[in-house]
């Protein structure tokens, strides 16, 4: 219902000018807390809006540059948080977080589809060992827990495998210079007891193409372990075959709307930020 009143707010008005221009992609700019609102999951009471177009959040940093990219040849740097418990406190908030079983499933998936992927899984995950590397590879994957915190997005971070962890302000010493897309596979947005502006969410993403990758694959909520590792054999399979990014993302959001994994909270919170063409 909520899919459908907003699609009749965001999109109808537009309706007959994207049939009229054949559009493919819808390139979204939100603001506020639109920001925390998954546009493929508008509904037109017949299709989701995924079905019908690729869809690319942008930011600032995106505006410099959206031309289209010659085709990925993915080499992987790939690190999971895979076992034990982490509890500490980001200023006011405290957290706790648990491994990820599929995560350490979902990076040896990966080594499998791209034999040169390098895998850093459990306590070898770690943030030096993460960042000494990036610059190596075209695809940065990190298959662990992530959060977004709204009303404070300099304490957001990144969770490695021997608890360490990268803030926003880390981020921008990070050398992204030859990274096309960097992937968050497990994050959470909106932390807090209210949602804010949204503004934590395509702020991790802007400070990740101000160090220089193209684009961000994040997620708006925290999805189930097995859902995440679906969504993203589907989606690396789609970059194997020649897909772009906002290509690779529709193919493996559609293949879940087709699958056990139908209802939106499996697929919906997938969001591309930056370049994806």
């Amino acid at each position: 219902e909520a899919g459908a009143k907003l699609y009749d707010l965001l999109i109808k008005p537009i309706e007959s000018h994207l049939k009229i221009i054949n559009a493919k992609t819808i390139i979204y700019a939100p603001d506020g807390q639109l920001r925390y609102v998954p546009l493929a999951a508008l509904y037109d009471g017949e299709k989701w809006l995924v079905e019908k177009f690729k869809i690319n959040n942008i930011t600032a940093a995106s505006l410099m540059d959206l031309t289209p990219k010659t085709e990925i040849n993915p080499l992987v740097l790939a690190g999971a948080l895979t076992e034990g418990n982490y509890n500490f406190q980001v200023g006011k908030k405290n957290f706790g977080f648990e491994g990820l079983p599929f995560a350490g499933v979902e990076v040896e998936k990966l080594a499998t589809m791209f034999p040169q992927t390098n895998k850093l899984l459990g306590n070898a995950f770690t943030k030096k060992a993460m960042e000494s590397q990036m610059d190596k590879y075209n695809i940065v994957h990190f298959a662990t827990h992530a959060a977004f915190v709204n009303g404070h997005p300099e304490e957001s971070f990144i969770l490695f495998g021997d608890g360490t962890r990268a803030s926003l302000l880390d981020v921008t010493d990070w050398n992204l210079s030859n990274v096309e897309l960097v992937v968050l596979s497990a994050c959470q947005t909106g932390v807090g007891k209210q949602l804010g502006n949204g503004v934590e969410i395509l702020g991790f993403g802007y400070q990740i193409q101000e160090a220089g990758a193209l684009a961000t694959l994040a997620t708006l909520w925290q999805v189930d372990d097995q859902g995440t590792h679906e969504f993203m054999n589907d989606f690396y399979a789609a970059l194997k075959n020649g897909a772009t990014k906002s290509e690779a993302v529709q193919k493996a959001q559609i293949s879940m709307i087709n699958s056990e994994f139908s209802h939106p909270y499996y697929w919906a919170p997938f969001i591309l930020i930056g370049n994806g063409f």
